[in-house]
């Protein structure tokens, strides 16, 4: 008898998934175990395993497609079952956030007859109103495919098929230069000079738009993150500690590990001291690794860390378990591993999840200094800026050059008092400021 494959829930946190691309196609024989999709969560892109023996029936979903948890994916069964029983009508997805149009006048033609006036602020540069759907362009999987291969953007034609969808045939007439391709007009330079406008060829070559203007629907990461965040930053009560740590010893002793062991393959990056010194840090003051449950605070035995990744769609933070039970060289390697995986979104539930604490660079951005949103259930976060070359005051108050280093913790107030998170910080700053302590 046919079966059914529901879209599974796939994190705690997941409503909806998109399918990415199908690993098997209708007609090929499945066995438990076979991957047959990648799906993408609010967290990551995963494959879909197969739990049946059968033959692939029918693709139910197609690419592209934003499938609600429990919908229908696809059938599996025997060979020439008959499908017409099945109810395979998709369950609704939770509907992409509404695009704000840009303003302009309803033309008098369309407001007349009562149809839906489509704005734009300029028309040759707004993508056709015909092939978007639910903030999504619709085209079939094939002419996604042949437009990448040609250059194509999607988003500036206008769809020949079924309701507007975007279609093979609409891709070659636009490779081709034929068809409803919108181009992108050329700046009247010399006709606003004669209408009396001031000639500069600086200011010429400055004006128009600096890019194409455009909507993006929201993935499900970025949706997911967005809706966290809001959640973080109005139901956390958030206050910020700073301090400033002398980051040379911490250099001197990186480079001379490094330069030892590069015949081993050995590279530490500054973040992987960063890191082993917080794990440290709340070895000393172990109250900071807790967590607001509600109606307790939980303060953990081990220190789950985690950082945070920059990805395509915002940001995602992987977890380094038992981190207290972990080398330098070990959270450098696991770190490494983890952020390639981040990157490319192949990171599994237990890999993201679970963290007590977190850590977020973004010094090699050059930010001197910068504040963070808890990741909740943690009780803090630690922000920490690029090494900066600055005058301080050194022995015998003479000044001389320093190599000075922002870090900054975002604390849950519930959790975290500014005594707590000070003494957290005064130790972060001498493990720094000591880092051969990191290496015992």
């Amino acid at each position: 008898m046919a079966t059914i494959i529901d879209m599974p829930k796939l994190s705690d946190t997941m409503t909806v998934g998109t399918l990415v691309k199908w690993l098997k196609n209708e007609g090929d024989p499945l066995s438990s175990g076979m991957m047959i999709a990648e799906i993408e969560t609010d967290k990551a892109t995963m494959e879909l395993e197969c739990f049946e023996d059968g033959t692939l029936l029918k693709q139910v979903a197609k690419v592209g497609d934003q499938i609600a948890v429990g919908a229908p994916i696809c059938v599996i069964g025997k060979p020439g079952e008959d499908l017409s029983g099945l109810n395979l009508a998709p369950a609704p997805a939770a509907p992409a956030p509404a695009a704000t149009p840009a303003v302009a006048a309803p033309s008098v033609a369309s407001a007349k007859e009562g149809a839906p006036v489509i704005h734009t602020s300029t028309p040759s540069h707004t993508p056709f109103a015909a092939a978007i759907a639910d903030g999504r362009v619709k085209v079939s999987p094939l002419a996604r495919k042949v437009a990448a291969d040609k250059g194509v953007d999607v988003s500036r034609l206008r769809g020949t098929g079924p309701g507007g969808r975007i279609v093979k045939a609409d891709v070659l007439a636009a490779a081709e230069g034929k068809g409803s391709y919108v181009t992108t007009a050329v700046t009247p330079s010399a006709a606003s000079a004669k209408e009396g406008a001031p000639y500069s060829p600086i200011a010429s070559a400055k004006r128009g738009p600096i890019a194409e203007q455009k909507d993006t629907p929201l993935s499900n990461m970025r949706a997911t993150i967005a809706r966290r965040l809001l959640e973080a930053k109005t139901q956390i009560p958030h206050f910020y500690l700073e301090i400033e740590a002398d980051a040379a010893p911490l250099l001197a002793l990186r480079s001379q590990i490094n330069e030892a062991l590069e015949g081993r393959g050995v590279k530490l990056s500054v973040n992987d001291f960063i890191l082993k010194a917080s794990v440290e840090a709340l070895r000393r003051v172990p109250a900071v690794n807790s967590s607001w449950e509600g109606t307790l605070i939980r303060q953990h035995a081990a220190v789950h860390m985690a950082f945070a990744v920059a990805i395509e769609d915002g940001l995602i933070t992987p977890v380094i378990r038992d981190a207290h039970d972990k080398s330098v060289f070990d959270i450098s390697a696991e770190a490494k591993s983890l952020g390639a995986l981040a990157k490319q979104k192949k990171l599994k539930p237990d890999q993201y999840t679970g963290g007590t604490f977190c850590v977020s660079n973004l010094g090699m951005f050059g930010l001197d200094r910068f504040s963070a949103i808890i990741n909740p259930p943690n009780a803090a976060i630690l922000a920490v800026g690029g090494t900066i070359k600055k005058p301080v005051v050194g022995p015998n108050d003479t000044i001389v050059v320093g190599q000075r280093m922002s870090l900054t913790l975002s604390c849950d107030h519930r959790v975290v008092d500014g005594a707590l998170g000070a003494q957290w910080l005064a130790a972060l700053k001498d493990l720094i400021e000591k880092p051969s302590l990191l290496l015992l």
